[in-house]
């Protein structure tokens, strides 16, 4: 994430709250806590959080009380459940109720840092950016246009469908996989001769490519200026 992740903790436990607050702080997450489902209530209508972590257990209103509450009212943080309870029922309760995890007292902080991760990487898409610049050309995967300077270069639509999609994860490994199942038409094995013919287009010397890279065992990553 381009920013830091805003992340309330409800819990009725001052000290899980503070130790939470504590860990993830350092972990560079932006924490704001709450001891009951009210404050949290209150925090929620003038706040945004990239996502919020209810204890189930709360004298008044229950964690699972308050999910419910917030998912009717259109709140659509992404949540993980804590509770000392460890009973598969509980955890399909919580589910039910539109929870993304579950985590049971006790439990390490470092697994819950992982559990809170994993949720924002599933939960949080970048906008794409607007424009795409490499070695000259300028690639705009909103319009579908590839230009170097004022000339337009001309892509075929598989081609046009693998920078596309390149670009929606500038610096990241996409998988052949990936790339082909975004691509109608295409196979993994089809998509390295795409790649071939786009680095073509793309690369100042495709014999030695710098945006459309390899990574070893599982695509291709498109790094650009």
């Amino acid at each position: 994430m381009s920013e830091a992740a805003h992340i309330l903790v409800v819990d009725d436990d001052d000290r899980i709250r503070t130790l939470l607050k504590q860990y993830l702080t350092k972990q560079s997450y932006r924490v704001t806590t709450a001891a009951h489902a009210a404050s949290a209530r209150k925090l929620f209508a003038t706040l945004d959080f990239d996502l919020a972590i209810l204890d189930i257990m709360m004298p008044g209103e229950s964690g699972l009380e308050l999910l419910a509450g917030l998912r009717k009212q259109g709140v659509k943080s992404p949540v993980l459940l804590l509770t000392a309870k460890g009973e598969t029922a509980d955890k399909i309760e919580g589910l039910k109720h539109g929870a993304d995890d579950y985590l049971a007292k006790p439990f390490e902080p470092e697994e819950l840092a992982l559990r809170v991760a994993a949720i924002l990487r599933r939960t949080h898409v970048e906008p794409p950016p607007e424009e795409i610049e490499m070695s000259g050309l300028v690639f705009n995967p909103a319009r579908g246009e590839l230009f170097e300077g004022d000339k337009r270069v001309r892509l075929t639509e598989a081609e046009l469908q693998l920078l596309t999609s390149l670009s929606s994860r500038a610096g990241e490994p996409v998988s052949r996989e990936d790339l082909a199942a975004n691509s109608p038409g295409s196979t993994e094995r089809s998509i390295d001769v795409q790649v071939t013919r786009l680095r073509r287009k793309i690369e100042p010397d495709p014999k030695q490519p710098i945006h459309i890279q390899t990574v070893r065992g599982i695509g291709y990553r498109l790094m650009p200026d």
